[in-house]
């Protein structure tokens, strides 16, 4: 029985792997991809007022990727547009989820039930773009790590790696919204991915290629069905990045922090204070003339 098991699991994964992901997947993705630019603030009124910025801004959404690991292996960034099939059918979800009559895709599409069939399969593209950003760094540099992690990363989410530029297409400048200070999930969890393909392509896994991508498969599709389930957005990786910042980066402060409150003067050796004198405490008016009824009864006494 558990041969039998293993059998079916191999099969499992080796059909997984062998999946294409033309038309169906892609589909999904750029639905999602479309959506999820809708969702943004003030999407809305950039595609009402420029239709080209608010397309230019799906595309990043939908090849962001390609682009970025691209520009990383110094290749051309519009290489993803080469293939015509894929931008034409992304930019006809966009345009049905935008601009479709009384709305009827986007309508279709946010409910829960649709909308967690199109994530999932969003979530599975997710997989064969990490690992076809690892095999792409590796023919090039075959034993560099950490340039296949940052292909792979780049490739899986590079979306969202992307989106201040995404932003300023559309007239927004948001700094603080950087996925490198404050990641998020699909970004995490693309980067943690990134480092599981790039440790197997260098054989520092023992697991073959099709079962790894079914075991993160699995993982990230039930994560986030999960998390849209139970209208979460927080991690599920908090406790452990808590840990280990608490672990190694987080440390005491020894000293306080100097404030304003917190300074004290330096008290420098100073001179005695001198006793003040009578003529000090006189205004300078009357000892001028103290000074000249002195003289002139001195002179009349010498007379």
């Amino acid at each position: 029985m558990d041969l039998l098991g293993l059998g079916a699991v191999r099969q499992l994964a080796e059909g997984l792997a062998g999946l294409p992901m033309f038309p169906y997947f892609d589909t999904a993705h750029y639905i999602v991809s479309a959506m999820a630019l809708r969702e943004q603030p003030g999407a809305l009124e950039v595609s009402r007022r420029s239709p080209f910025a608010c397309w230019f801004s799906s595309m990043l959404y939908c090849f962001g990727g390609a682009v970025l690991s691209g520009i990383i292996m110094s290749e051309a960034p519009v290489a993803p547009l080469a293939n015509s099939t894929n931008v034409l059918l992304a930019s006809l979800m966009w345009y049905l989820v935008f601009y479709c009559p009384l709305d009827a895709v986007y309508s279709c599409a946010a409910v829960l039930p649709v909308r967690l069939v199109l994530t999932g399969m969003k979530e599975v593209t997710r997989t064969w773009k990490v690992m076809s950003g690892v095999v792409q760094a590796s023919k090039k540099y075959q034993d560099g790590l950490f340039v296949m992690i940052a292909v792979g990363w780049a490739k899986g989410a590079g979306g969202g790696l992307m989106s201040n530029f995404e932003q300023l297409v559309r007239g927004v400048w948001k700094p603080e919204t950087n996925e490198l200070l404050k990641m998020t999930y699909p970004t995490k969890v693309t980067l943690i991915g990134a480092v599981l393909f790039s440790l197997q392509q260098c054989r520092y896994l023992p697991l073959q290629t099709p079962e790894l991508m079914l075991l993160y498969t699995v993982f990230i599709v039930v994560n986030k069905t999960r998390m849209m389930l139970m209208g979460s957005s927080s991690s599920p990786f908090a406790p452990v990045e808590s840990a280990l910042y608490r672990a190694f980066f987080a440390r005491p402060l020894t000293y306080a922090p100097l404030t304003n409150q917190s300074r004290t003067p330096t008290q420098t050796p100073s001179c005695p204070a001198r006793p003040e004198s009578k003529d000090a405490s006189v205004p300078n008016g009357s000892s001028q003339t103290d000074e000249a009824q002195d003289h002139s009864e001195s002179s009349k006494k010498t007379n």
